[in-house]
């Protein structure tokens, strides 16, 4: 069986042709949007029966840095629907095959992204404590998240040390304090898990951007200052670090940010786990040039060689899985006569995700 099916989760319709998104009106200076195809070639293992997949797709809600222009998808799977994870507006594809034999799909998405800048230089946050209602929700606490024990103690020092009373100030302290004192741990799986709990207690800050990231927000939470993590995967190769950017083959190329909320001026980008993926990757220490100038770039500002997924966490697949609550969803899920796949084996899954970037009516490859 052969389908193809087009969708834009926000709404509209959707094609998969480069159209200049206007929504967000006229903006002086804004850097050029670019144009990406993203694309989940999944072939699953015979084995075993009833088989189960969830891919995560690009954000459709389309935002003044990343506009979502649709899905496709092709395969022999017995059902498939793109749908959103529940009680969320994040998108994901779902398929499921009912007997054994082959089983492939692919699906692709086109999405258009622009570098991120947020301008704090005359933001003064004094006297600006009121938070959105629907704000709030990023103040509570996770499975791996507490905002109680060592974390909310944490938060406390790291603030108190460093003199922050206001929002802003208390987002660049912890910021500044988890790229002094946290480290990228290259034998850490996939992403990490973000059990920054189990971190703090251990006192072992290594990890990758899912841990390293999540500390950042569980901080932040915990000292009063509204944060998430955003989940999604590098499209391109970046401009300023190799390290930082991947073009082609994506499979392993899932990467977690964080942003912080500022009252009057919304959500604020970060990344401290890219200045220790530089510093790793480089192997220089915190006073060189070149992490002195990221660390400072990477508060407020986010390089788009990259695609977010969805903030997500604790999130439950549906549909019948038996994964129970996934601390985040960023790599595809799969699962076979009951037993979980292992999402962070590419080979073995076994599925590929590949980036092209649409140049006018062409591609590169």
């Amino acid at each position: 069986m052969q389908r193809r099916d087009f969708i834009k989760l926000a709404g509209a319709s959707a094609a998969l042709f480069p159209i200049a998104p206007s929504v967000f009106g006229k903006q002086a200076n804004l850097p050029k949007w670019n144009s990406y195809r993203l694309t989940y070639q999944v072939n699953l293992p015979t084995k075993g029966k009833r088989a189960l997949l969830w891919l995560p797709l690009p954000d459709t809600n389309d935002t003044p840095h990343q506009f979502s222009q649709g899905s496709v998808w092709s395969g022999n799977a017995k059902t498939a629907k793109f749908q959103t994870i529940a009680k969320t507006a994040s998108p994901v594809f779902h398929a499921e095959w009912h007997d054994g034999g082959p089983r492939r799909v692919t699906v692709s998405s086109v999405v258009k992204t622009r570098n991120r800048f947020v301008d704090l230089r005359n933001y003064s946050d004094r006297d600006k404590t009121i938070i959105p209602a629907d704000i709030k929700r990023f103040l509570r606490p996770t499975k791996h998240v507490p905002l109680n024990g060592i974390v909310r103690m944490t938060a406390l020092s790291v603030t108190k040390d460093a003199s922050a009373h206001t929002p802003l100030e208390k987002a660049r302290a912890i910021y500044n304090w988890v790229v002094d004192n946290a480290y990228r741990d290259q034998a850490t799986r996939g992403s990490g898990r973000g059990d920054i709990k189990s971190m703090l207690e251990k006192n072992n800050l290594g990890g990758k951007s899912a841990d390293l990231n999540t500390l950042f927000v569980g901080l932040a939470r915990a000292a009063g200052v509204p944060a998430r993590n955003q989940y999604g995967i590098r499209i391109d190769e970046s401009v300023t670090h190799k390290c930082l950017g991947k073009f082609g083959d994506l499979s392993t190329a899932q990467h977690c940010r964080a942003e912080f909320y500022l009252t009057d001026l919304g959500w604020v980008p970060v990344d401290p786990a890219d200045v220790h993926q530089l510093l790793l990757d480089e192997r220089l220490t915190h006073n060189h040039p070149k992490v002195v100038s990221l660390r400072e770039k990477l508060f407020g500002t986010w390089e788009m060689n990259w695609v977010t997924f969805n903030h997500c966490d604790d999130i439950t697949l549906g549909n019948g899985s038996v994964a129970g609550k996934l601390p985040f969803f960023m790599y595809p899920h799969a699962e076979i006569s009951g037993k979980q796949q292992d999402s962070l084996a590419p080979a073995e899954f076994t599925y590929k995700i590949i980036s092209a970037k649409l140049v006018g009516t062409g591609v590169k490859l």
